[in-house]
């Protein structure tokens, strides 16, 4: 309930911003990944508020949308089952790689890889819109899949997304007034998208460190 009320008072934004100035104390980055610590509920946590700010891009978002609630939602069932063990992401990918599961379809290894990457496509978009907000959002949109999703997807899931993600894409003025909230400005919104970036960019190139030392960087979709 509080993080519900936090969330009420402010952006999607501004909450994972919070979220993720707390989790920056609690990483473990370097060499080490075997001791590394990515806090599970708290990352799910700034993934779910993402999907929000997804959201407000329209029924255009909704099978990315749709993946991420997926991956969260496994990784999810995984905590619960053990909520103590499982509190470290990096345990989860170190149990199913010692299992050989790590590469099923049906993993949460998997789960972590789209959501990281599905994290890159939204931070790229973010990047894109707070150094130039007069881009276009469709060219924003394309340019950023083209460099974080696309490289991964196979050719149908590519095509899908050209020929459907990019229609009824909304003008940058709605897609940052949606953002803003009534009571926001532009130039809070991009202070506060830059303070993002600053934040998850880190957390995120750990994750992608973490992954390629299981052996999981590489993975296309299936």
């Amino acid at each position: 309930m509080k993080r519900k009320r936090e969330m009420e008072k402010g952006s999607e934004i501004s909450s994972a911003i919070e979220e993720l100035t707390l989790m920056v104390k609690v990483l473990k980055p370097g060499d080490d990944h075997d001791a590394a610590h990515i806090p599970t509920k708290p990352f799910l946590y700034v993934c779910n508020l993402v999907i929000q700010v997804l959201d407000k891009i329209g029924p255009t978002m909704a099978v990315l949308r749709q993946d991420i609630h997926q991956n969260i939602q496994r990784l999810e069932t995984a905590h619960e089952s053990d909520p103590l063990l499982n509190s470290n992401l990096v345990e989860i990918l170190k149990k199913e790689s010692s299992e050989g599961n790590a590469r099923k379809v049906t993993s949460c290894s998997r789960a972590f890889l789209w959501l990281t990457r599905s994290m890159d496509f939204t931070l790229a978009l973010l990047q894109k819109l707070a150094k130039d907000p007069e881009q276009r959002m469709e060219q924003a949109v394309e340019e950023s899949y083209n460099t974080t999703l696309k490289l991964w997807h196979g050719w149908i899931s590519a095509a899908a997304f050209k020929v459907v993600a990019l229609k009824l894409v909304p003008d940058n003025k709605t897609f940052t007034n949606l953002l803003m909230g009534k009571d926001g400005n532009c130039e809070t919104l991009k202070e506060e998208m830059q303070t993002l970036i600053s934040l998850f960019l880190p957390l995120l190139e750990e994750n992608h460190s973490i992954l390629s030392f299981y052996g999981l960087e590489r993975l296309k979709s299936t």
